[in-house]
């Protein structure tokens, strides 16, 4: 005979028609959660036979101090500011942060994300890589453990997120190169399947198809977003038979190998060709010549991230929150 499936939390969620996030509050007692609800969650209870597991329930509830935030790359200066915003505005609450980098590696996030979850924190901030799967997002909500998303958006996925409006960024950024004269405008650097880079790409398509010039797909070239890749993406751009005028890079890490290489060419930044970053990073206005960027507030994404956890901690059936900021373009000598 086979032994009798065990029955779950999202079974009963299922059964009941409500969130596992629900169900999981009126297991746990909240006050928070309506008198109709909670007794329709209960009748599905008794009629599937539900046995609440304490036991496990307070295991994983054991750190609710601590939280993860897993970023991309600790090297780029986004993402430390970024950090900065979300360690002050959880030290404030009350919370520790564990940090962890994947390197834009997608078995290192699943590595990471196995760490977090055994280490039983209490929430997750997520800065996805590239090649991120929905799958990911749904393991950790499957454990009841409170997540927001940042930086980098995930379709088809029911989450909190903070981000900029990179697709409008970037249309700042090329409407500004096209006021300057340029018509062919290199699009340097990023992973052609994350979010980030396809918005920044939908921006630079508009603003050209907007002032009526012709998209050249072959000055879109994709790249690690590091100084090496800005380096190999420009050399590549440099090849073509017609070669651009000013170049739209996905980071200021990106501009900045851009400009290294342009230099190593004997080519002058600033004035042979226009170069655009986009960040904003500290860093940004010391280079050589200072950088036209566009600021994407890096810790103003982290501090709402962080106030974004803190809520959900407190109330996982709260309605979810979608945070766009709006970015704002700096001129500088490079454009």
């Amino acid at each position: 005979m086979k032994p009798k499936k065990r029955i779950t939390l999202l079974d009963v969620a299922k059964h009941a028609g409500v969130s596992r996030a629900t169900a999981s509050l009126i297991v746990r007692g909240s006050p928070n959660i309506a008198e109709k609800t909670r007794k329709k969650v209960q009748e599905s209870m008794r009629e599937l036979g539900y046995v609440y597991d304490r036991v496990a329930a307070n295991m994983r509830s054991q750190n609710p101090s601590t939280v993860g935030l897993i970023i991309t790359d600790i090297g780029n200066p986004f993402y430390a500011e970024l950090l900065r915003g979300v360690h002050n505005a959880l030290e404030e609450a009350g919370y520790t942060v564990f940090l962890g980098t994947t390197f834009d590696s997608d078995s290192k996030q699943e590595q990471l994300v196995s760490r977090m979850l055994e280490h039983r924190v209490g929430g997750l901030i997520l800065c996805p890589v590239s090649d991120s799967s929905k799958e990911t997002v749904e393991r950790i909500k499957q454990v009841d453990v409170p997540i927001v998303l940042a930086v980098r958006e995930l379709e088809d996925i029911k989450c909190d997120y903070v981000g900029i409006d990179y697709a409008a960024g970037t249309q700042m950024a090329i409407n500004h190169l096209i006021q300057k004269g340029h018509r062919r405008i290199a699009f340097l650097g990023g992973s052609t399947g994350s979010s980030a880079w396809q918005k920044r790409k939908h921006g630079y398509c508009n603003a050209l198809t907007h002032a009526g010039i012709e998209i050249d797909e072959s000055l879109i070239i994709g790249s690690p977003v590091t100084r090496e890749g800005g380096g190999e993406a420009i050399r590549k751009a440099l090849l073509l038979s017609k070669q651009p005028t000013a170049a739209f890079c996905f980071n200021d890490l990106v501009a900045h190998g851009v400009i290294q290489a342009l230099k190593d060419d004997g080519i002058t930044p600033g004035k042979d060709m226009a170069v655009v970053g986009f960040d904003n990073v500290p860093e940004a206005s010391l280079y050589n010549p200072p950088l036209t960027t566009v600021s994407s507030y890096a810790r103003l994404i982290g501090a709402q991230a962080a106030s974004l956890l803190h809520h959900r901690i407190l109330d996982q059936d709260r309605e979810q929150q979608r945070i766009i900021l709006q970015p704002e373009l700096v001129i500088r000598s490079s454009s």
